[in-house]
């Protein structure tokens, strides 16, 4: 099997590839439909990619229904600080949220399900990619909520977007009923 899963709580899931380093460099499989298949993961609809110097925090982003979105996130370069918090109102874990470094080193990867606002930090400077899931980025159904909620990130060392400094606390944002 070319990946191990394990369920990091509320439904997110963190996905170890198999990596066959040699003298050359590595080589690991990132997708695989059958084995995300098998762990009720969709198929990725769209793929992006972002660079985020060290101290960038990118989020809490996530999609209202009808255009709600799941992510699979992993590094390429760097290491982040990678967060997934519950936004559905009605699950008994509203507001509660896990995370796990994701890096170069460790080649996880993070399996967010719809019905959750996703971000991170660079801890250095990084390449994240990200497949999703569900539906492709509709700005009209863009939500956030502020990123001082997580207590983890580095908050002595912060670069926000305009956007994501003006994101509501999560008392105030429009989330999932």
């Amino acid at each position: 099997m070319p990946f191990d899963f394990e369920e990091l709580g509320l439904g997110v899931m963190l996905i170890k590839p198999k990596v066959f380093p040699d003298n050359r460099g590595y080589f690991k499989e990132v997708f695989k439909e059958s084995e995300f298949k098998k762990m009720g993961i969709p198929i990725p609809l769209q793929v992006n990619v972002s660079y985020s110097k060290r101290g960038v925090i990118r989020g809490l982003h996530y999609q209202l229904q009808p255009k709600e979105q799941g992510k699979i996130v992993t590094v390429l370069k760097g290491k982040i600080l990678d967060v997934a918090v519950d936004v559905r109102r009605s699950s008994q874990n509203f507001g509660k949220y896990v995370y796990t470094e994701l890096n170069e080193e460790n080649h996880f990867m993070l399996w967010i399900p719809p019905g959750f606002a996703h971000g991170f930090q660079a801890l250095k400077d990084s390449v994240v990619l990200y497949f999703v899931t569900h539906n492709e980025y509709s700005p009209q159904h863009e939500r956030c909520i502020n990123y001082s909620y997580v207590k983890e990130w580095n908050k002595n060392e912060v670069i926000l977007s305009d956007k994501d400094a003006k994101c509501p606390p999560i008392d105030k944002a429009e989330v999932f009923e």
